[in-house]
């Protein structure tokens, strides 16, 4: 069983989309099945099964690395561009208002004009890119009304405010762009590390790719075994959960509290399994559909994109990544996953499933693939990271 620590941001071990049916842990047994595929270059120059297993599945949990980085800085970026359109509807309307207040003092400024005073000093007013700082050092708010020196305090209010709001825009914009130049990184990023890991395997002689889709079936045999053990454990448990709070309930009529070995209420179990029914119910929904990068549906899904649309549906609102989605609740050990929980799998938490009971799950595996249902012992038990509740 892998570490369960939780790291936000990758780290130096780069976990990837799974690496296509012909390729993930069948590459990684292949030099058990052949004596002759050896670590070095072969006599043409071609790479070894063993360098290919290892370039492979470098560049796929790279690419799934990446893909996580572009789904952050998609949400990021779109989050910044309606703040910068706020920002730019809310100058807008401060620049009305400050023409309007212009206007209003251009007004007392004619009639000064007719009535012959104080024209040069409201000129120069007018003029002026920091009317306060002319008031301070003139005696034009001596020779104002009432009503004129709101109209000034008003007008230099709504001035100081709209340079503050620009100012404001101008940094959003700037952030704004640097964004854009990340999610444009990580896009590119992407798509480079999936076209290098499909040529390598297009270079594989179809004698190798049969072997790999042995070692694959062999594989998902033995990811289904550890599946079936883990539903016994659980269903064990279950009964004798049920058999403790059978007796508890003979003993103690009327008791609210659950057995020792309970670690929630009937009501919150409940509550829980109402909404796990209607991300599962969404989520059996989608099967069939394909895995791509960065989608959130409905035509398709990436990892993350299916857990959040799923638990979306009922009622809970999980962030995009599965970096922020590992700490959107309560960490349970895998013996005790409920339909529902999130399981995420590598040390840098680049991928996640649903689980739906009986040591399964549904996800969105890999580019070239669909959402389906699979053993979450797919990639081997130690590739579990942790399991999460949440809601």
């Amino acid at each position: 069983m892998a570490s369960h620590r939780k790291s936000r941001i990758p780290g130096t071990r780069v976990a990837g989309i799974r690496t296509p049916a012909l390729a993930t842990a069948a590459l990684t047994s292949v030099a058990l099945l052949s004596q002759t595929a050896g670590a070095a270059p072969s006599d043409d120059g071609r790479p070894s099964l063993e360098e290919v297993e290892k370039k492979v599945d470098d560049l796929y949990r790279q690419a799934e690395s990446a893909t996580e980085k572009y789904n952050a800085a998609k949400e990021k970026t779109a989050k910044q561009r309606k703040q910068v359109d706020t920002l730019l509807d809310d100058v807008a309307e401060r620049t009305q208002k400050l023409n309007e207040a212009r206007e209003e003092l251009g007004s007392f400024a004619a009639a000064q004009y007719r009535t012959g005073a104080g024209v040069p000093d409201t000129a120069t007013f007018l003029l002026a890119d920091t009317p306060q700082d002319f008031f301070d050092r003139s005696q034009l708010m001596d020779r104002m009304t009432g009503r004129q020196k709101e109209a000034v305090d008003d007008y230099v209010t709504q001035q100081s405010e709209t340079m503050k709001k620009r100012q404001e825009a101008t940094e959003s914009l700037e952030t704004l762009t640097e964004s854009q130049g990340d999610l444009k990184t990580a896009k590119a990023t992407v798509q480079k590390k999936l076209t290098d890991a499909r040529e390598l395997m297009s270079k594989l002689t179809a004698e190798e790719k049969a072997r790999l889709a042995a070692i694959e079936k062999k594989k998902q045999a033995e990811a289904a075994r550890k599946a079936a053990e883990l539903a016994r454990q659980q269903a064990e448990r279950q009964k004798a959960q049920e058999e403790a709070a059978a007796q508890q309930d003979g003993g103690t009529s009327g008791s609210t509290s659950g057995s020792s070995g309970s670690t929630t209420s009937p009501s919150t179990d409940s509550s829980y399994a109402t909404k796990a029914e209607k991300a599962l119910a969404f989520a059996r929904a989608q099967i069939g559909k394909p895995y791509v990068w960065g989608a959130t549906g409905p035509g398709s899904y990436d990892c993350s994109g299916l857990t959040q649309a799923a638990w979306k549906a009922a009622g809970v609102t999980l962030p995009r990544t599965t970096y922020d989605q590992v700490d959107a609740g309560t960490t349970v050990p895998v013996s005790q996953a409920q339909p529902g929980d999130l399981v995420f799998f590598y040390d840098d938490v680049t991928h996640v499933g649903i689980y739906i009971g009986n040591g399964m799950m549904i996800h969105a595996p890999k580019p070239g693939t669909y959402v389906r249902e699979e053993s979450i012992y797919y990639d081997g038990e130690s590739s579990i990271h942790s399991v999460v509740r949440p809601a």
